[in-house]
This record gives C-alpha cells, structure tokens and sequence, in this order.
C-alpha cells in the first residue's frame, strides 16, 4: 500500500537553507525513500518571485515522492493541515545591531508563524526551528502555540553534532560513520559544549572510546571545542555566506531520526524543552542527547558528568536563561 503524502512545512524557503533543503525533502533524504511528499513554501512577499523560482525548479525535478507544492507568502495558506514544520525563516543579526533588536524582529516573527501553527497545523505537528537564535526561538513559538505539546517544538543542534562527528574523524582518519555518541550541550551558539566524553568509534578491534584515539586531551578540550563552536563563521568567512547545505542536511537528519527512530546503542543532539535533567534549569529549550523511537524523543539518562563539563554545561545555560529573559521582554 502506498504511503498518504506527509505535508512538510519549510519556511524561508527562498533562501540559502531553503534552496538546498527542500530538494532533499522532495527526494526521501528527511523522510525515507517510500515516504510521499507535499512540501509547502513560505516566504515574505520581497521573495515571492524567487520562491517561484524554485517551485518551477521543483516541477521541472520530477521528483517521483513529491505529490504537490504550495509556495506562497501566507502564513495561514502555508501552515494549514503541515505534519511537520521546518522554520528556516528569521531575521539575521546584521552588523551594529543589539541582540535586543535581533531578538525582538524574531519574536514578531515568530508570534505570528506560532499562531498560524496553533490554528492551521495538523494534530500533533512535529517543529523544528533552525533560525537563530534558535534555542529560543523555538522557546517563543511554545508560548505563542500552546496546544503544541511541548515534546513537539525542539531546535535545531544536530548541524554542531555533525560538525563534531566530521571533527572527530578526521582527527583519527576514521568513516564518519564509524563516530557516534558526540554530545552537544547547551545552546546553538559558540558557548555549546560538544562533548565526547562518552563518544566511541567502531574499530576493527571493537568499540573504542574517542578520548582513548585521540589520545590527547589538550586538543578534545581546546581546539577541538573551540573549531566546532565557532565553525559557522569560519564557514561565513570562508564562503561569504553562512553554511546552507550542511545546516539542510542536519535539518534532515533531525527529523529523520525523530520519525523513524535512532540505532540501537546511538543518541544525537537536540534542543529540546528541558525537563530538569542534568541540573539544567527546567523551561529551557536546551540541547540533550536524545534517543528516539515511535516519533519521541527521550533524554539520554545517567551519563557522567566529570567537573569540567559541568562547568560547560552551566555556563550555556546560564547564557540561555538570559536569551529567555531578553525574548520575553520583547513579548508583549
């Protein structure tokens, strides 16, 4: 029996992220092979033309799961009846602005996408938020959508999961694949802590612990932290635009494993609310490890936490806590 179309929300779609996510989408890259598609495209009315662009560009793919496109500049039109919203769309931090100032176009923003979500959505709609400040973006639309079920709103950490993985294997000259357990704490922002405390890669002599191959701990808690918290401005530096199809790819990732579930014995990244665990204060949207089945996710329980992550744990949230005291002085 073939499968009825999933309707996959991307907002922002006419942009950089846009463009190189929503051919993945159309092609079974989010969710499997055997998945049919409907996509629908928001943008602002200035992109309205160019989100067309893409539409033509989708039809012109001949995408065999993609069952139809919506493109359009309405925010009720774009999130009626969406099983799963990907909110790539926000307000970018350009230079001289506060974050103040960042962070209150954002709150506009998503006030308005979180009540069209709340009104418009299919039951139980998964969300995911990849705009930034992500974290608390994500934390905004909760407010504003409050009959999405907080285990359904997360954001968007998998990118510095991944980045973290690409780290660890060429370090070791190892398969990515053969890399997992990497951890990020915390924020989508360069006080994240990756963590690979509790990381292993698959060798032929068996699973190993990362910190054991790398053998050498100056590096896994230096340069190591430090590459992967700030490598989406060596990727802005280096490309003169931020990174788009490794942050569609993580998006991809994201719910992919959120639908069809994480492998035996492995956790990924994801902001999700906090519950308390680990000490992070409750309320948060917090990055975890997570595993997933039956399209829920579950924080990672008992893994140690020696004084120096403690230290990066706390230090993220604090900055959190105060990205949530800014955004709702914004709310009104």
């Amino acid at each position: 029996m073939a499968k009825d179309p999933v309707r996959v929300l991307v907002t922002g779609a006419a942009g950089q992220i846009g463009y190189a996510l929503v051919p993945m989408i159309a092609r079974g890259v989010m969710l499997g092979p055997d998945q049919p598609v409907i996509l629908h495209m928001l943008d602002i009315p200035p992109a309205a033309e160019s989100l067309n662009g893409v539409k033509m560009e989708l039809v012109d793919a001949a995408f065999p799961l993609l069952k139809g496109v919506v493109a359009t500049t309405d925010v009720v039109e774009a999130c009626t009846g969406v099983n799963i919203a990907v909110m790539v769309g926000g307000f970018p931090r350009k230079e001289g602005m506060e974050r103040k100032d960042v962070m209150s176009k954002n709150v506009s923003i998503y006030k308005s996408q979180a009540s069209a979500l709340e009104k418009h959505a299919a039951a139980n709609c998964k969300v995911l938020v990849v705009a930034n400040p992500a974290n608390t973006n994500a934390l905004i639309l909760k407010e504003y959508a409050p009959s999405i079920p907080e285990k359904n709103i997360s954001a968007l950490t998998r990118l510095d999961h991944n980045r973290a993985l690409g780290q660890i294997s060429e370090r070791l000259n190892v398969q990515v694949s053969d890399v997992k357990n990497v951890i990020i704490w915390g924020n989508h922002s360069s006080t994240q802590y990756p963590d690979v405390n509790h990381a292993t890669v698959n060798t032929p002599a068996g699973e190993k612990p990362v910190r054991e191959l790398v053998s050498d701990d100056a590096w896994l808690n230096g340069e190591f932290i430090s590459t992967v918290q700030q490598r989406g401005a060596a990727i802005i530096k280096a490309r003169k635009l931020s990174s788009a199809l490794s942050a569609a790819s993580a998006a991809c990732d994201h719910i992919r494993d959120w639908v069809l579930g994480t492998p035996q014995g492995t956790f990924v990244s994801m902001g999700v609310y906090s519950d308390g665990s680990y000490n992070v204060p409750a309320g948060l949207i917090y990055s975890f490890p997570v595993t997933t089945s039956n399209g829920e996710w579950k924080i990672v329980q008992g893994l140690s936490i020696d004084e120096f992550s403690r230290k990066k744990l706390d230090l993220t949230a604090e900055e959190l806590s105060e990205e949530k005291t800014l955004a709702y002085s914004c709310l009104s």
